[in-house]
């Protein structure tokens, strides 16, 4: 099959989340299994162009009442293979830091125009460079207008006969909802600004119109598809959801074990794996130094590394950490987000605890340094689609403990004591209570249930969630599409 992967990020050449996972990994895997992939996404500022090199000629994009746009395809490769990878090179709309916001987390006034030109852009460098692919592989409402395009503006277009669509939705809660005077920047007509396709609440909503459009729809873990169709997780969008749930499917994430492997991780101080477990004592050793905790083994240390913003239910870990600090345990918690959130979380480390540290911010090295050294690791999520540090845990030896929602329900097994099974610590109703009564499920299995927890560890770290198994899934996808779109 020859495929066109369009995306706003991808590792590593942007990244805010694991949309750019995706867009950065899951083509390599597709080449690797035989395919021909193309990956299309912005040269943003921090893409140097002079390590690119021009492909076609100028490259124009036609963008309605404002006009044609010009700009060019800048080529290169994924990391580690043969992927090309077209930057849109344009410097008004892509000449920027970072992907969608300003400093100061507002999204940029133009990011309407901005991913609409995206969308048609790598449509129209399909064309220019005599690319004709079987399937368009686009990501949340970034790119969702490519579809709208290939079944209107396209419609008649020899060159993408045949092509079908399919849509990954990493986040419902962002829709690319804009002013209804969108629709003159799209140019596909006001008939098609409707309660159907792209009309909600009297705007434009780019996600609604690719939801209708694509050919097929893929959410990024089977729980998160099913919850989608709900007004609890569909964020409005849940009827568009329920009518096209025939064209839904789920396909978990995968995960570069090459990157997350703690036999060789070189962020570690010691290795360690299965059979071998005398290196995660040093690293734990090793982080509650480098965190400024009083260096015990006796206690578990309990981590979290995270987007500090309300999906991920910081508000509800933090009304349950005071009493969890008052517990025999250590919590380490890395990450950055929202104001509130900082604030909350310094006020909390100024109150004289020594079993509580954190570090605002991201460190790459200190993430990983926090999976190898921690006993126990927290995801309280309000959803979480499919979340990746939960899989980190698990092969780490870090036992997770998790609201089960979406992937983490997918992905971890809840312990059974009775039974000898499970990988880890799931709770279904998300309160500050139920979270510190599973964070002391947890704590009390690690104090009183040596060899259970042994066995918890090794079995959590025998688990793969490979990004081969995700590609095959994918590739089903794609031949279910591109049967339907061609009878």
């Amino acid at each position: 099959m020859k495929i066109l992967v369009v995306a706003a990020e991808a590792v590593p050449f942007a990244k805010t989340g694991g949309l750019a996972d995706v867009a950065g990994v899951l083509p390599k895997v597709l080449a690797d299994l035989g395919h021909e992939v193309r990956v299309v996404m912005p040269r943003y500022w921090g893409v140097d162009r002079r390590a690119l090199a021009p492909v076609g000629g100028p490259l124009g994009v036609p963008m309605g009442i404002i006009g044609t746009q010009w700009g060019a395809v800048l080529e290169g490769r994924l990391p580690g293979s043969d992927v090309p990878v077209w930057f849109i090179d344009h410097e008004q709309y892509f000449g920027r830091k970072h992907p969608y916001n300003e400093a100061d987390g507002t999204g940029y006034p133009d990011n309407d125009n901005r991913f609409v030109f995206l969308s048609r852009a790598a449509l129209e460098a399909a064309k220019m460079l005599d690319f004709r692919p079987d399937v368009v592989h686009v990501h949340d409402w970034h790119t969702a207008a490519a579809p709208i395009f290939l079944n209107t503006v396209y419609a008649h277009d020899p060159f993408f006969a045949g092509t079908a669509s399919v849509l990954t939705i990493h986040n419902l809660q962002y829709q690319g909802q804009f002013f209804s005077g969108l629709m003159d920047v799209l140019g596909v007509g006001w008939a098609h600004f409707n309660h159907l396709e792209l009309a909600h609440h009297d705007q434009v909503n780019l996600l609604k119109g690719g939801l209708y459009h694509a050919t097929l729809i893929n959410a990024v873990s089977p729980t998160y598809a099913r919850e989608i169709r709900t007004p609890e997780f569909g964020y409005g969008l849940e009827g568009v959801v329920r009518d096209r749930a025939w064209a839904l499917r789920g396909i978990l994430n995968g995960v570069d074990y090459e990157d997350w492997n703690p036999a060789v991780d070189p962020h570690l101080p010691a290795h360690f794996d299965v059979g071998r477990m005398d290196g995660k004592a040093v690293c734990k050793a090793e982080l509650q130094f480098e965190v400024g905790l009083p260096v015990r083994a006796d206690v578990p240390v309990i981590g979290m590394v995270t987007r500090l913003v309300h999906q991920k239910g910081i508000d509800v870990l933090l009304d349950a950490l005071p009493e969890v600090l008052g517990w025999d345990v250590q919590v380490v918690l890395l990450g950055s987000g929202e104001r509130w959130a900082h604030e909350a979380i310094e006020r909390l480390g100024t109150q004289g605890r020594r079993n509580f540290a954190y570090r605002l911010g991201y460190d790459d090295g200190l993430a990983h340094r926090i999976e190898a050294g921690s006993d126990l690791y927290v995801m309280p999520s309000r959803f979480e689609p499919c979340g990746l540090n939960q899989i980190y845990s698990l092969r780490y030896g870090t036992p997770p403990i998790v609201h089960a929602v979406g992937g983490l329900h997918d992905t971890v097994d809840n312990y059974d004591a009775a039974h000898g099974t499970g990988t880890g610590f799931k709770f279904h109703h998300l309160s500050p209570g139920a979270l510190r009564d599973t964070i002391g499920w947890a704590v009390h299995t690690w104090f009183e249930r040596k060899a259970d927890f042994a066995a918890l560890v090794e079995r959590g770290m025998r688990q793969r969630f490979t990004w081969d198994h995700s590609a095959r899934a994918y590739l089903r996808l794609y031949e279910d599409a591109i049967r339907r779109v061609r009878g």
